[in-house]
């Protein structure tokens, strides 16, 4: 469990280098003014690299939060 967290965190940490874990966390397109459907493609396909999941990005969860997207990715896990 923890492995996947850190994980998604460097996911995220790649797109938004910025950010420190707690903003990380704390992270939705509401939270994010740089968070657009680009980002949303980006995250996508970093998500996809890392965890070796076909990730379609209109498929994250809306609002895509740190914690959203982590049930997502433990959710298609699951049923893989």
């Amino acid at each position: 469990m923890v492995e996947m967290e850190d994980r998604l965190m460097r996911c995220f940490s790649a797109v938004f280098p910025a950010l420190t874990a707690e903003q990380i966390r704390a992270s939705s397109p509401e939270f994010l003014s740089a968070w657009d459907s680009l980002t949303a493609v980006t995250l996508a396909a970093v998500l996809d690299e890392e965890f070796g999941l076909q990730i379609n990005p209109a498929d994250l969860p809306d609002p895509a939060t740190f914690e959203a997207v982590q049930n997502h990715i433990r959710t298609h896990r699951a049923s893989s």
